[in-house]
């Protein structure tokens, strides 16, 4: 992936309100019940303080004038004793609203949070699904794994927790500040001189922080694409004993993307301490220079106490603004990731594309074709029949696979690449959807998802009916080797088709087409892991299947096109020659060459017992 995309702050803000749609009052509830909760949390100091210098001693409290009239100073004074416990009952009282509203902010934080981050990622899940085959292949699949799970969550986190705990922080200071006014200007002004420099210093700290925190997410994308790899091509890595090359190739990544967090854990170190050292000199300041105005008679006892309680309550929110600009430049980076796969454009149909009900030949008009600037077809021109049998042949590389991708437009022809038109129709003028919904497609390597065997043949028309799953299945000639599995249809196969074998597994993805009942069928070389006599019996029950469709068969072996109506030759991405099996093998050529070295006697026996077949 792109490690050098940036997205604009602008983008990056469009993107998080985006996603904040609907669940806005959930914040606004959070803010609502931080702030309340600081005033009730403010008060403590307050009632404490009010008691020491005020009922304990008999000096005018510091309250505003609607609050003097409602403390009945001369009761409280008469009993001591009682005044006490009165403090304290008021103390609980607040710490228990406070606790309240705690409790209603975590709960509405909770919420608007889940909502937030499943808009997130059902956006992103989406989006992906849309996006085109060709920006599938160019991405490694761990590293996209990676953007949306722990790039989201630190999005999560610094969106949802780290933002609502700034507003409440900030309103922290200014409440307590202005509090620490109204008392003592000269502590006030000790006190604040701090929270510039702690703010400063925070800012340098983001500032060489940001690149660290990106190099550390790649390298964490480079480890799950391994392992992801690993796992998925476990049975290939045993095979050939190669469970030490890719433990120490994953060793390798692991210790480079470790090495990265214990620098970045030391330059948070270096933060931390720093922070820890400035917060302690501020309480410390407060404490000096409170002691300073108590002695010159400007501070009384209860006074000093709720001062230096409010100094030491701001060390911390101070600092933690420092946090959250720290973790803004993680956020930051998580948010240029997970950007990157957002603006990367969907596939899109032309705005004159229509619904078409396939029907008419299959055209391609000197098509040109390539991936990465390398030339795959070059000048490719031939006609397919509809409703007959088509078959391509063709080395490695020719040509043959990309030529059907074109077809279901996994790749789109640009302009100077030649057409594909089908009944006349470029098929870039039939929407997508409509198009690949009638083009039927079983790949050489066929996937097959981690799910019943039923679900997995039923997944193009999850509609039918089991009986039509079962005769998809006998003609697929994979009904006998789902009846021996010990759950039969039931089976969860593993991942990707794991527990079955490789013709099993081009058969299930047969049966899967078949249900589809698509017009235009396509095998890439969908048979290749099928013997002979399976091979022969299948093509048998497909011509009986298929009737009426267009059949484009794509194959290494001759018995299995040598029935087409027309054969297509590739040779280098063009065209080397066409024409039907009786006319291919009467003159030299490619196929003569091909046709002469498979058919062995076993092939010309199951020629003669099949008939035409």
């Amino acid at each position: 992936m792109d490690s050098q995309f940036k997205l604009p702050w602008r983008e990056k803000l469009a993107l998080i309100a985006r996603h904040l749609k609907g669940n806005v009052r959930f914040f606004v509830a959070t803010v609502l019940c931080s702030c309340i909760s600081m005033v009730f949390h403010a008060m403590t100091p307050q009632i404490i303080g009010v008691t020491v210098d005020s009922v304990l001693d008999d000096k005018r409290p510091s309250l505003p004038k609607w609050a003097l009239d409602l403390l009945p100073l001369d009761w409280l004074r008469a009993d001591p004793i009682r005044a006490l416990w009165i403090a304290a009952g008021a103390v609980l009282a607040v710490e228990l609203i406070y606790g309240l509203l705690i409790y209603g902010r975590r709960t509405t934080l909770a919420k608007g949070s889940e909502g937030f981050v499943k808009s997130l990622r059902d956006g992103l899940y989406r989006h992906i699904e849309h996006l085109s085959f060709d920006w599938h292949t160019a991405n490694s699949t761990g590293d996209i794994i990676q953007r949306c799970t722990s790039d989201v969550e630190v999005i999560r986190t610094f969106v949802c927790n780290q933002l609502t705990e700034v507003i409440r922080t900030v309103f922290l200071i200014l409440l307590y500040v202005s509090i620490m006014l109204s008392m003592n200007l000269t502590v006030s002004l000790v006190c604040l001189v701090f929270i510039p420099v702690v703010g400063l210093s925070s800012g340098v700290f983001y500032k060489g922080i940001s690149s660290r925190f990106k190099t550390a997410d790649e390298a964490e994308g480079e480890v799950t694409t391994c392992a992801q790899e690993n796992f998925t091509g476990i049975r290939v890595v045993r095979a050939f004993g190669r469970e030490r090359f890719e433990v120490d190739r994953f060793n390798e990544k692991n210790d480079r993307f470790s090495d990265l967090w214990v620098r970045l854990g030391r330059l948070l170190a270096v933060y931390w301490a720093s922070g820890t050292l400035l917060t302690s000199l501020q309480v410390m300041a407060v404490i000096a220079a409170g002691t300073v105005e108590a002695v010159r008679g400007n501070l009384s006892v209860g006074s000093f106490t709720v001062l230096v309680t409010y100094g030491s309550s701001l060390a911390w929110p101070v600092r933690s603004l420092g946090r959250v600009l720290s973790d803004m430049s993680k956020a930051g980076v998580s948010l240029d990731r997970v950007g990157y796969i957002l603006s990367a454009k969907e596939e899109a149909d032309l705005p004159e594309a229509e619904n078409v009900t396939l029907d008419g030949d299959i055209v391609f008009d000197h098509v040109t074709f390539g991936y990465g600037g390398q030339k795959v077809l070059e000048d490719v021109s031939f006609t397919i029949p509809w409703g007959g049998t088509f078959a391509i042949l063709g080395g490695t590389g020719s040509g043959k696979s990309t030529l059907v991708h074109l077809l279901d437009r996994l790749y789109d022809l640009r302009d100077g690449q030649g057409s594909i038109t089908i009944g006349g129709t470029d098929i870039r003028h039939i929407r997508r959807e409509d198009l690949r919904r009638q083009i039927g497609l079983v790949l050489q390597e066929p996937f097959l998802f981690s799910r019943t065997i039923r679900e997995n043949i039923a997944a193009t028309r999850p509609e039918a009916a089991e009986e039509e799953l079962r005769s998809a299945a006998a003609v697929a000639a994979v009904d006998d080797a789902i009846a021996e599995l010990k759950d039969g249809w039931d089976t969860v196969v593993g991942e990707r088709g794991v527990t079955l074998s490789g013709g099993q597994k081009q058969r299930v993805a047969m049966a899967r087409m078949l249900v589809q009942e698509a017009p235009v069928m396509i095998f890439d070389d969908s048979l290749s892991a099928v013997d002979a006599e399976t091979d022969v019996k299948i093509r048998a029950a497909l011509r009986e299947r298929v009737k009426g469709a267009t059949v484009i068969l794509i194959s290494h072996r001759v018995t299995t096109l040598m029935q087409a109506d027309r054969i297509l030759v590739l040779d280098g991405g063009k065209v080397a020659d066409i024409g039907t099996h009786a006319e291919l093998i009467s003159r030299p050529g490619i196929y003569k060459d091909i046709y002469d070295i498979q058919m062995s006697s076993d092939d010309r026996r199951l020629i003669e017992e099949g008939g035409n077949t």
